[in-house]
C-alpha cells in the first residue's frame, strides 16, 4: 500500500474520530502515528519506509491516537488507502457487500479522510448526510468505526432495492433513490453518473488488489 494523493489539509480533527476503530478489530492490528515535514500527521495500519516520515507512536490499540492527530496547531494529514482495509472488510462482510466496492465509495467520497466535510453537509469517510447518519444510528460521524459501518449498511440497503445493480446503487447513494427510480436508471446529472464511473473505476482496481493478495 501507497500514501494517497495529497488532499486538502485540515487545521484540525476531531479528537474522537478514529478512537472507537479499536472496537471489534483484529486482536493483533499494529496503528502508527507518523510526522510528515512541517509537523502533519498521519495514521497508518503499516510501517512507513520513508525517512521524511518520523515515527511518534505505535500501538496494538487504536485508543488515544486522536490526541495526536488532534494537537493544536499540527494539520494532519490524509491517511493511505489502506488505513482502514480491515474495518471495511469486516464490514463489507457482514453486510454481504464486496470490500472492494466499499472501498472504491470510501476513496470517491473523502479520499480515506475521516474529517471530510462536503459543501452540502455530508460527513466522514463515507460522507453520509445528517438523516443518513440518523437513520443509521451514528452518534458520531467522525468516528470512522461508525460512518463506515452505517454507510455499508446504506449501501447494502440501496444493493438490494436495485437488485445489486452496482450501478444504480451507487448513483442512488450519489444523487439519492428517488431521483434513480425517477429517471428509471442513472439520473441524467454530470456529477452523478461522473461520480459512478469513477467509483466502478476504484472498485476494478482494489479488486484486482484483492486478487493481487490472495
Amino acid at each position: 500500500m501507497t500514501l494517497g494523493p495529497g488532499q486538502v489539509k485540515r487545521w484540525l480533527i476531531v479528537v474522537g474520530a478514529v478512537a472507537a476503530l479499536c472496537l471489534d478489530t483484529a486482536a493483533h492490528a499494529q496503528w502508527y502515528v507518523y510526522e510528515k515535514p512541517g509537523g502533519a500527521r498521519l495514521l497508518s495500519d503499516h510501517v512507513l519506509g520513508s525517512r521524511k516520515y518520523r515515527l511518534i507512536r505505535e500501538s496494538s490499540s487504536i485508543r488515544g491516537m486522536g490526541a495526536f492527530l488532534a494537537q493544536r496547531g499540527a494539520p494532519s494529514a490524509p491517511a493511505s488507502p489502506g488505513a482502514y482495509d480491515r474495518l471495511i472488510r469486516r464490514d463489507a462482510a457482514a453486510e454481504h457487500v464486496s470490500a472492494a466496492l466499499v472501498k472504491a465509495v470510501v476513496h470517491a467520497e473523502s479520499g480515506f479522510d475521516p474529517a471530510a466535510v462536503s459543501p452540502k453537509g455530508a460527513s466522514g469517510l463515507m460522507q453520509l448526510m445528517p438523516a443518513t447518519a440518523a437513520r443509521y444510528g451514528v452518534r458520531n460521524v467522525f468516528d470512522p468505526a461508525q460512518n463506515v459501518r452505517a454507510g455499508v449498511h446504506y449501501l447494502k440497503d440501496l444493493l438490494v432495492e436495485f437488485n445489486d445493480n452496482h450501478r444504480l446503487a451507487l448513483a442512488a447513494y450519489n444523487a439519492g433513490a428517488n431521483e434513480v427510480l425517477r429517471y428509471r436508471g442513472v439520473p441524467p446529472f454530470n456529477e452523478t453518473r461522473s461520480y459512478v464511473r469513477r467509483v466502478m473505476t476504484y472498485r476494478s482496481r482494489y479488486s484486482k488488489e484483492e486478487y493481487r493478495a490472495r
